[in-house]
This record gives C-alpha cells, sequence and structure tokens, in this order.
C-alpha cells in the first residue's frame, strides 16, 4: 500500500513539474511500480479502461477529418459577416469555439479558431490578448459538457457508467451539460465586458467552402450509436470505445482515399502520447484500488459523517478549482473521483453531487492562469508569435473572473439540482 502510494506521488509530482513527456512520466511510474511489486504485469491490461480509451482515440480521428471538411471556418466565416460590429464578432467567435470544443479537443479548437480572430484583430487594429485567451477558456470550459468533449468527462462516465444521454439527463434531472451551459453564460457575460468597446463595423468576409459533409455525418453516427449505448452495454464496458473507433477509423479511410485523389499529402496528427498517458493513468489508479489505497482513505473519512454536506461540497469543488489551476486535472480526476463516489455512499448523498462538483471544480480551474491547461499554453504561444507577450498576471486578469463567474454559477444550479434539500 505504501510502495504504490509512493510512486503515485512522485509520478504526480513529476507531471506537475513539467508539462513536457507527460506519458514518459506516467510508465516511468509505472515501471517502477512493477520493480518494487506495487503492481504485477496483469494488471496492467485490466487496469486499462479500453472503452475510454477507444472513445478517445475515435475521437481524436473524428476531430481530424472534421478539421479536414473546413466546415469549422465556414460556419466561423459566416458568424462574423452576420455580427453587427467588432464586438459583437469577437463574441461571436468565442461561443463558437466554445460550442465546437464540446465535441472535439480544446487545444485542436483553439488552433483552428485563433486564426480568424487574429486576423479580425489585425484588420481592427486591437489588441488580439482578450479574444485569443477567451478563446481557450471558453473551449476548456465546454470540453466536460458531453461524454466525448474531454478526457475528465470520460473518466466520469467510465466511473459512473454514464452513458452518453445522462450527460443530458440523469436520474430524472437536467444533468451537467446543461449545469455546465448555465455556468458558461455566467462566464460569457464577464468576457463581452473586455469588448463592449469594440464598436467598429466589419467588412465581409469570403466565405470558405465546405470541402465535404462526410465528417459531420459520421460524427453524427457516432453521437446517434453513443446514445444507445447504456441499453447495449449497461456496464460501460465495449460498446462506446467500439463505436466511436468504428466511426474514426472510417472517416480517416475517407480522408485517405479522398486525399489521394485530390494528390494531397496527409500526415497523421494522432495524438498517440495524451492516449499512452491516459493508459497509464489508468493503470497507476487501478494500482490505488487495488492496494486498497482508496479505501483507507475513505475509511479514514468517515469522520465526515455528520457534518455539513453543503461544506463538504463546497470544498471539492473550490479545492478541485485551486488545484487544477496550477497542475494537469487528469490524474487529479482519476485518483479522485474513487474517493468522491465512495464517500458519496459513506456520507448518504447522491454520488452525482460531488462527482460533478469535482468533474466542474477541476475543469473550470484550469481557466485561471496560463499553466492550468493545455490550450492555455497554446494560446499564449499563438500570441508570442504575433509579438505580443502575455505575462501570469495578464492571463488571470481574464481568466480569473470568468472562471469565478462560471464557476460559482454552475456551483450554486448543482447544489439546487443534486443537493439533499432537493
Amino acid at each position: 500500500m505504501l510502495r504504490g502510494s509512493i510512486v503515485f506521488l512522485m509520478v504526480y509530482i513529476g507531471l506537475v513539474l513539467s508539462n513536457k513527456n507527460r506519458w514518459l512520466i506516467a510508465w516511468g511510474g509505472v515501471a517502477a511500480a512493477l520493480i518494487i511489486r506495487a503492481l504485477y504485469p496483469a494488471e496492467i491490461f485490466h487496469g486499462i479502461h479500453w472503452n475510454v480509451i477507444g472513445i478517445f482515440a475515435g475521437s481524436l480521428l473524428l476531430a481530424e477529418t472534421f478539421i479536414y471538411s473546413k466546415m469549422p471556418e465556414t460556419i466561423s466565416d459566416q458568424l462574423i459577416n452576420k455580427s453587427p460590429n467588432l464586438g459583437a464578432a469577437f463574441m461571436a467567435i468565442i461561443v463558437f469555439a466554445s460550442f465546437f470544443s464540446i465535441f472535439l479537443d480544446n487545444v485542436i479548437t483553439v488552433l483552428i479558431i485563433a486564426p480568424i480572430a487574429l486576423q479580425l484583430t489585425r484588420k481592427a487594429g486591437v489588441s488580439p490578448v482578450p479574444v485569443i485567451i477567451g478563446l481557450a477558456i471558453s473551449s476548456n470550459l465546454q470540453g466536460m459538457a458531453i461524454l466525448i468533449g474531454d478526457t475528465p468527462s470520460m473518466l466520469l462516465a467510465a466511473k459512473m457508467r454514464l452513458g452518453f444521454l445522462e450527460f443530458f439527463w440523469y436520474q430524472g434531472r437536467p444533468s451537467i451539460f446543461w449545469i455546465v451551459q448555465i455556468g458558461a453564460l455566467a462566464g460569457f457575460f464577464v468576457l463581452y465586458w473586455f469588448f463592449r468597446g469594440d464598436r467598429q463595423k466589419l467588412q465581409q468576409l469570403e466565405v470558405t467552402p465546405v470541402r465535404s459533409w462526410v465528417p459531420m455525418w459520421l460524427i453524427l453516427l457516432a453521437i446517434v450509436l453513443l446514445s444507445f449505448m447504456t441499453k447495449i452495454d449497461p456496464g460501460f464496458s465495449w460498446f462506446g470505445g467500439t463505436a466511436c473507433m468504428g466511426a474514426g477509423v472510417g472517416g480517416f479511410i475517407w480522408q485517405s482515399i479522398r486525399a489521394r485523389k485530390e494528390k494531397e499529402k496527409i500526415s497523421c496528427k494522432f495524438d498517440f502520447e495524451t492516449v499512452a498517458f491516459l493508459m497509464a493513468i489508468f493503470v497507476l489508479v487501478h494500482m490505488l484500488v487495488q492496494r486498497g489505497v482508496v479505501e483507507l482513505l475513505i475509511n479514514n473519512l468517515e469522520g465526515l459523517k455528520g457534518k455539513n454536506i453543503f461544506v463538504i461540497y463546497s470544498v471539492i469543488v473550490w479545492f478541485s478549482v485551486i488545484v487544477s489551476s496550477f497542475i494537469d486535472n487528469i490524474p487529479y480526476i482519476a485518483a479522485m473521483l474513487p474517493l468522491v463516489t465512495g464517500l458519496s455512499t459513506s456520507l448518504g448523498v447522491n454520488p452525482a453531487l460531488l462527482a460533478f462538483g469535482l468533474l466542474i471544480g477541476s475543469c473550470m480551474g484550469g481557466n485561471i492562469t496560463p499553466i492550468g491547461a493545455t490550450a492555455n499554453l497554446v494560446a499564449i504561444g499563438i500570441l508570442r508569435r504575433e509579438g505580443r507577450e502575455v505575462s501570469f498576471g495578464d492571463f488571470v486578469r481574464v481568466g480569473l473572473p470568468f472562471t469565478v463567474a462560471a464557476t460559482a454559477t454552475a456551483w450554486i444550479v448543482l447544489w439546487w439540482i443534486y443537493g439533499p434539500a432537493v
């Protein structure tokens, strides 16, 4: 038990100190656990949640084909052309990026939409800093809204065995999707404050034509299949990953054939490192569960019985905000999910309250600082290439009020829906 805890702690420290080669750090921890016999070889395969890996990998492949279709650029151009002024155009781009990141990776969203925003700021002669930061933090926020949006939501689904539709409606109540949207609205009001003075009229853009509708149909197919997941696969063990991988591989084959016909070079941008990192995290958390570390922690929290549930819930949400504002939220959520679900059972409260609260706090907290999420670092890099150096304080000036507004709203709504008083 102690050896496994030390290995996990060392991996966690390594991830805090370095944003590079996360998968090597995590698998180094797995190797160390094997050497000191805190983990056994057979547990590696069983510890990986292959269904989640399939959903994640399939979503990455679908993202590549969707980008190839040029549809994101088409929609962005049309939104800008229909905006009455520059400030409204900035908000239209941010809201669209937020919606786009519900389905695709946050980093990919920023990379696709940022050039459109930069083009506008150059023409208008205004600073691109607020809008690019707004793109990053709004994309981070929406990633948790649905099953295929981001890794933390997939981890939550695996632990609580949530299907695609249960992110919209759970136990007869509005689920995490709607709570996130209400929080997002509060955050958008904060962002609009930064653009309220940009009243310049815009010239019409030439709308980028859609290359193909096939990727959109493949994404819709994956969503339809996922909506049947809980009926076909109640144990959340195989169907979701199979459906997403089937659609993703189909999209990749289609893209390869089309690119060959059009004599284009197709480069594989599949994020192998993140997939490998996620697999290692699954193994390390499995080690903690099997060695009894999680059970021990839950037993030590037995003293919380009889305490104010709202206080416990609030501590989980806001502590997660603070932690994830400085470190990667994936290992944090992976380690905390077994703890909060076990704590929910011990306290006799709805597991959705603490688990959803953990997800909201840890995903929204990454918006406060430039090091809180990968998309933030990408946004800073884009601005640096534009000759705009963004300090820690510059980012916090936008990220902090956005995060406080969005988190506080979601925190209150989640308690109102799933709190024991309801």
